[in-house]
């Protein structure tokens, strides 16, 4: 499942082409991609996935969940050019980056929600729960 690139609180829309997995992994040779920071946890309910990514547009951020992989990419620019020879430190990442993760429990691949607020990046999906299977005791 692909996600359009509007993230806003809670509102995800889906959209009607879907690439390949091949296609959505791939990137173009020679591009150097950088490893998105994540943070996962659970609750009975949910997984959520906590990520920061300041200066970073919601335009610039793709989500896909494709089965039991979730997949972040995106790419943050810089404004400025500066000379090489100019840089003092050079500590923050500049350019494309993406992350995937398998998740550790199956989920609702239609209750996914995005919410990018102050910088953070939040994604929230919802287990499935197959309910407890009775057993029956036969005599």
């Amino acid at each position: 499942m692909l996600f359009n690139k509007k993230l806003r609180k809670n509102n995800l829309v889906q959209e009607t082409e879907q690439p390949s997995i091949t296609e959505w992994l791939n990137y173009e040779e020679g591009e150097t991609e950088g490893q998105l920071a994540i943070d996962v946890f659970q609750t009975d309910k949910k997984i959520i996935i906590k990520s920061t990514i300041a200066g970073v547009k919601p335009e610039d951020l793709k989500i896909s969940l494709h089965h039991d992989l979730l997949t972040i990419k995106g790419h943050r620019s810089v404004k400025e050019e500066v000379k090489e020879e100019d840089y003092l430190y050079r500590e923050c990442y500049w350019g494309s980056f993406s992350r995937s993760i398998i998740l550790p429990a199956e989920v609702d691949n239609k209750r996914v929600e995005a919410e990018l607020e102050n910088g953070v990046l939040t994604i929230t999906l919802f287990k499935n729960n197959p309910g407890q299977i009775e057993i029956k005791v036969k005599d």
